[in-house]
């Protein structure tokens, strides 16, 4: 059976990747110690020594649009290409190459509409930087087959926040039941508070503090039921018109298991949004 080696999640900033590369006076004054964090997360992923990524995160209207939106769909391909050219454009995001891998995305598949979810799937998916900034702050060199998990966190109506925790949880029963001798990490990325081209974007810290400090002790402390008890699709516009992005984390609470807390937990306050990163450790620690 696969071994479900890390879990980890996330925030998925897209100017991470030129904030990282550039250089005199093109480079932010936030940029090193940005960069150190992310080498510093980046290293709990490595030290887990996985052959295989899920990888889960969001489409941005890129592929996925209002004529056919799935609520959850798998990728099936054999490679992935990325970016987008608006990402390209706008954040200077590169052009990648992901390969795929098929044989746990048809297992993934089958097992979930068994589970009760009626998974959409993709053998021609294109996929953006919800998925792609993680690699690069993770697993830059991209040298491991990925299984993409698109959620819909954008077009009403939503998935309610516990069916995303569910998914998490049917997620880590069907990576270990995979009947593979593999070592599988998966990763999610959402965001706390966030405000997308409204008064509250750029402000000095995230929209909403006070929610992402709850938020941060939700994830590191494994508080699933907590979180159900005040997270709702409501509630979520609150914090930020952007916010029901961290359903995704909730989902990977969902992977991570009840009353889990993190092996890993950092946080950097970008003035306009709250990056943070958690990892768990499913047995305790990296073989």
């Amino acid at each position: 059976m696969a071994e479900l080696v890390a879990v980890i999640a996330s925030t998925h900033h897209p100017f991470y990747y030129r904030a990282s590369t550039s250089t005199g006076e093109d480079r932010p004054p936030f940029a090193d110690e940005w960069v150190r964090k992310v080498e510093a997360f980046r290293e709990t992923l490595t030290k887990a020594r996985p052959d295989v990524l899920v990888m889960v995160g969001s489409d941005h209207f890129h592929q996925l649009w209002l004529d056919n939106m799935p609520q959850f769909l798998i990728g099936k391909a054999p490679f992935y290409d990325a970016n987008w050219y608006n990402e390209e454009r706008e954040f200077g995001l590169p052009r990648m190459l992901f390969t795929g891998q098929e044989d746990l995305s048809a297992y993934m598949l089958r097992e979930g509409l068994d589970a009760g979810f009626d998974l959409a799937f993709s053998n021609e998916l294109r996929i953006d930087h919800s998925i792609t900034c993680p690699i690069i702050t993770l697993r830059p060199q991209n040298d491991l087959p990925i299984v993409p998990v698109y959620t819909n966190i954008f077009a009403p109506p939503l998935p309610r926040p516990g069916r995303f925790v569910q998914l998490g949880r049917t997620i880590r029963e069907m990576v270990e039941s995979w009947p593979e001798d593999r070592r599988v990490a998966v990763i999610g990325t959402g965001h706390l508070s966030l405000e997308l081209g409204g008064p509250r974007q750029f402000g000095p810290h995230g929209p909403d503090p006070e929610f992402d400090r709850k938020a941060v002790e939700w994830i590191s402390s494994g508080d699933i039921e907590g979180c159900l008890a005040e997270v709702t699709l409501d509630s979520l516009h609150l914090p930020g018109n952007a916010t029901h992005g961290f359903m995704d984390f909730m989902l990977m609470m969902g992977v991570a298991g009840e009353g889990r807390k993190a092996d890993y937990v950092d946080t950097y306050d970008l003035f306009h949004t709250m990056e943070a990163y958690f990892t768990w450790y499913p047995e305790g620690g990296p073989a």
